[in-house]
């Protein structure tokens, strides 16, 4: 039935309905969790043969000669770099192989940023306030960062094909107070859209009044696909190149999604001028990062076909999760159109809109049932959502039969949470 055309009687006793199916599932004393792009247990024993990659009898001397229990190789085993250069994008040259996380490396940069500033420019702190772009829904840890050195964000539509290029071309061009812009190019968190080839050109094609803007490409689910047909993302290195602006871009991705949350190894690519500074600044903070951890992760790949071939067991492993979840929104909401949601092609999200003003409320109530899912808002700069209708839905870390029940739950509580914002209307 469809909730807008009813009359308010019917609303009503569709509103009692669900209060009934609400009550019965607080008995069931439910802890189910969705709020974050966790890999589940069996996606993270995948990797355990890692763990026997490298042991006490190990040879840990690297194919250029490093030791890799002592100190040295600031920028990563060359090995790695190898593996992972079809995955950034970028010449090995042109990469710096972290610690267990692309998020910090992130943060890492910003400050370096806020404190000695880019390529010789002006450190950030001593500019007054300075902006970055936020393409909306998003990356609520993008924005926390933010939040942290005190950068204001500006919200940018998500369209279909990418972030409005008409507005961000408009305020990048026209001020230098824009130093960044946020983005994660492919299957992008939440939404799992992939940039367009005309996207990526046109980030390729900025001219900046800021000369120290750059293009934060999170990539972090750059080879996270959910079929067999993969959706392509236009190389931005190469399209910098050909417009001479190579400098524009900071490439990031790690592990965590891969082998191990926590204990994986992040990577950042850029160009010649910019792996310079990051070296320098890493230089001070580091001697060099965890080089057993880089060696495991080298052995067990072996190469990027080796990577491929694991990626391909998380894939069976995920897109059934992911086929409950869209399926199961298609056939509860198949008549009542009071929501919308993607369906994505990989990552980690599906991105559900609901009616305006009822995201929260719907959190609230599965939060009240023992279904955590991730805040209303999160996915907007300082947990803003106008309209109050985004919810990011998380599927990967349930098992299958919890899933099936986490999404009963999700829609009960939509539709309690739509038909009473339609009453009190």
């Amino acid at each position: 039935m469809n909730y807008i055309s009813l009359s308010k009687n019917d609303l009503n006793k569709e509103k009692d309905k669900m209060l009934k199916k609400y009550e019965e599932l607080k008995k069931l004393n439910l802890k189910l969790n969705m709020a974050r792009g966790k890999p589940s247990p069996e996606q993270v024993n995948l990797s355990r043969a890692a763990l026997d990659a490298v042991n006490s009898k190990t040879n840990f001397i690297t194919k250029d000669g490093s030791d890799c229990l002592n100190y040295g190789v600031l920028d990563g085993l060359l090995e790695l770099k190898e593996i992972f250069t079809p995955v950034l994008g970028v010449n090995k040259e042109q990469i710096f192989v972290g610690g267990n996380s692309s998020l910090s490396m992130m943060f890492d940069v910003i400050s370096f940023f806020m404190t000695s500033g880019v390529c010789g420019s002006e450190p950030w702190i001593k500019q007054g306030q300075i902006k970055f772009l936020c393409p909306c829904p998003g990356y609520d840890r993008h924005f926390a960062i933010l939040k942290h050195f005190n950068i204001k964000a500006i919200p940018i539509i998500m369209t279909n094909t990418g972030p409005d290029m008409d507005t961000i071309e408009r305020l990048v061009t026209n001020d230098k107070s824009i130093k960044g812009i946020w983005c994660v190019p492919k299957y992008s968190n939440p939404q799992g859209i992939t940039y367009s080839d005309e996207t990526v050109k046109r980030f390729a094609r900025l001219k900046p009044a800021a000369k120290d803007f750059r293009i934060f490409w999170d990539n972090a689910y750059a080879i996270h696909d959910l079929t067999e047909t993969p959706e392509k993302l236009l190389n931005i290195m190469t399209e910098c190149e050909k417009n001479n602006s190579k400098d524009l871009p900071i490439i990031f991705c790690s592990t965590s999604k891969i082998t191990f949350p926590g204990a994986g190894v992040a990577f950042l690519g850029a160009s010649e001028n910019n792996i310079k500074e990051i070296k320098k600044m890493y230089s001070v903070k580091t001697i060099g990062f965890d080089k057993i951890n880089q060696l495991r992760h080298a052995r067990y790949f072996k190469k990027y076909e080796g990577l491929i071939n694991h990626m391909n067991k998380h894939r069976a492993i995920l897109k059934p999760k992911f086929d409950i979840v869209v399926n199961t929104l298609k056939n509860e909401f198949v008549e009542n159109k009071i929501i919308s949601f993607t369906e994505p092609k990989g990552g980690y999200f599906v991105s559900v809109d609901v009616m305006d003003g009822c995201a929260k409320r719907v959190v609230d109530l599965c939060k009240k049932v023992g279904l955590v899912l991730t805040e209303a808002g999160a996915t907007f700069p300082n947990g803003i959502d106008n309209n109050d209708s985004n919810i990011r839905i998380a599927p990967s870390y349930p098992s299958v039969e919890e899933l099936k029940t986490a999404m009963s739950v999700f829609c009960v509580c939509v539709k309690l949470a739509v038909l009473e914002k339609i009453l009190e209307n």
